[in-house]
């Protein structure tokens, strides 16, 4: 490739975005980035992996006053409130950015988009990845073996946990379509079919695949 390619993928609880993180991983040869970010960004900060875990892609406890988005994006504390769930994005935004310098990447999740756009990162494609609810309940029901009461709970408590996410750090609005190069709906296409089409779209955008 002769451009950096750094994509972002913001996914659906049951849309598949990400295994189509792993599928565009594979074919493309670019390292995936999803769990990871949080165990570099527990070694980094030498804060117990468990902390990470324990707010992962969930909104803070306390409201952020006008302009919090941005103050997310300061330089991590090490102070008795280094724990805090902010400054613990604070850690993950820095692994971000440092994986998106260092080469070629996919980042799943943790508002990666917002992150490389707020420090004015170079170039990055931001994804979006949905699908109808009758498809994310069956890709649930197989991928989590669970009943189709169960399916639905979970999509609608982790949806609506990243979307609260979405909003607290950025300020933004999670799925709005001016925030993203492509929304990307699987209902009608299989992953391998929507990576074809992410990858149609890089070509166009001067990168040579």
């Amino acid at each position: 490739m002769d451009k950096k390619l750094v994509i972002t993928i913001e996914r659906e609880y049951g849309s598949g975005g990400r295994v189509l993180g792993r599928t565009l991983s594979e074919q493309l040869g670019i390292p995936y980035y999803d769990d990871d970010i949080i165990k570099m960004s527990s070694e980094h900060s030498a804060v117990g992996e468990q902390y990470f875990r324990m707010n992962d892609e969930k909104p803070g406890r306390r409201p952020l006053l006008f302009g919090g988005a941005k103050n997310v994006m300061d330089k991590p504390s090490l102070d008795s409130n280094i724990t805090r769930p902010e400054n613990l994005f604070r850690f993950e935004a820095e692994t971000i950015r440092k994986l998106a310098d260092q080469g070629p990447c996919i980042l799943i999740g943790r508002c990666s988009d917002f992150v490389l756009s707020s420090t004015e990162f170079e170039e990055f494609i931001s994804l979006f990845v949905y699908c109808d609810l009758s498809d994310k309940i069956r890709r649930v029901i197989k991928v989590d073996g669970v009943d189709t009461e169960e399916a639905l709970r979970r999509i609608q408590s982790i949806n609506k946990q990243r979307r609260s996410y979405y909003r607290y750090y950025t300020g933004n609005s999670w799925g709005d379509p001016s925030l993203y190069d492509l929304m990307l709906n699987t209902s009608h296409i299989t992953i391998s079919q929507t990576a074809e089409l992410v990858k149609q779209y890089l070509r166009f955008r001067g990168y040579a695949l």
